[in-house]
């Protein structure tokens, strides 16, 4: 087959761990009789300095016509001032909402080279395996906001139709696993929360009556995550909730350099990107772990390319490179490490 895949590097370390992922995405097509092409387009901070906007027109209307988008990071020192009316940030936001990506899906599976980077015990790590999925468009982020010289506020709004599509997306994730949705809220306070746990319990039993629904609330999941991780199979929630509690979840992994990460909506296309940021303080070294970024390609062609053999030989070569251990600086012992081409490599020479 052949696809068009838009290319946004980004800022930080994300021109880095793209450009050590693309020779991946072609040994998968030399492979596999594929074609794949690439379209380099900017996003973030780089987009506010050379177009004054964060997501310029251009980038927009080349993601609209792409069969995939492949992302690095964005942001950066340079461009952190909060009060800011431009920032990198209002970039990502504006392409999900624009091509419609509504589930954020973020898989957790530790893996068993990389236990003795994760801070938590490796016997509450062994087995676990986790989707996280974060609803994008509503929630804060969104929400109208005011400040004044001595007040702010931020709304926080859901529609049904939202918690809807984001629920039905997680549950049937939850049908092809082990048949287990968690539904994560802050229903003793939040009004807002009160409407997703209704909506997500009907949802559930009329649609999806054969497979189990928990309700969580959010600060007891916060524990529960560290505390019993393999208890968990499909998790949804809300966009902030599942900001945090992916960041959360990366320490089970060991590194935020494994997580990757799919943005998904009604059709095909989808923005795949590592989880982690733009990580300024090692950008340029060509010390930063390329893995997650490579993941996310493996996303790329299982959801948008629907190529599921592709994915599955991309996903076991990072397995069998972990198993040898060829670790960047964030997984290996102080001091030691591979550079971040040396890990990309390690990829492509199990893939030929």
């Amino acid at each position: 087959m052949h696809a068009d895949i838009v290319v946004l590097p980004g800022d930080g370390i994300g021109p880095e761990i793209v450009a050590a992922t693309l020779p991946v995405l072609e040994a998968v097509a030399s492979r596999f009789g594929h074609r794949f092409s690439f379209a380099e387009h900017d996003i973030g901070g780089i987009a506010i300095d050379r177009h004054g906007e964060p997501l310029p027109a251009e980038t927009l209307e080349a993601a609209r016509k792409a069969d995939a988008v492949l992302l690095g990071a964005v942001g950066g020192p340079k461009w952190s001032d909060p009060s800011a009316k431009v920032r990198p940030e209002q970039g990502l936001l504006a392409i999900r909402k624009a091509l419609g990506l509504f589930a954020n899906l973020r898989p957790v599976r530790p893996h068993p080279a990389a236990l003795g980077a994760s801070p938590i015990k490796s016997e509450l790590l062994q087995g676990v395996d986790i989707m996280v999925v974060r609803e994008l468009t509503g929630g804060i982020y969104f929400g109208d906001k005011t400040r004044t010289d001595t007040e702010a506020t931020d709304l926080c709004r859901y529609s049904v139709v939202e918690i809807e599509r984001v629920v039905r997306s997680a549950a049937a994730l939850a049908r092809g696993r082990r048949g287990h949705l968690t539904s994560v809220d802050k229903a003793n306070v939040l009004e807002t929360s009160r409407l997703w746990r209704d909506v997500a319990t009907r949802v559930m039993r009329e649609e999806f009556p054969d497979v189990t629904l928990e309700h969580q609330l959010v600060d007891s999941m916060a524990m529960h995550l560290l505390s019993r991780p393999r208890a968990y199979d499909v998790i949804v929630t809300e966009n902030m909730f599942g900001d945090i509690l992916t960041d959360e979840a990366s320490m089970l992994a060991g590194s935020l350099g494994l997580l990757a990460s799919a943005s998904l909506g009604a059709g095909r296309v989808g923005i795949y990107e590592p989880i982690h940021g733009s990580a300024p303080d090692i950008a340029g070294k060509g010390i930063a772990n390329p893995y997650a970024t490579i993941l996310s390609a493996a996303m790329l062609l299982r959801h948008s390319l629907r190529l599921e053999a592709e994915a599955a030989a991309v996903e076991a070569a990072v397995s069998s490179a972990l198993d040898a251990k060829v670790f960047t600086a964030d997984l290996a012992a102080a001091g030691q490490g591979v550079d971040t081409r040396s890990a990309a490599q390690a990829v492509v020479e199990r893939l030929a």
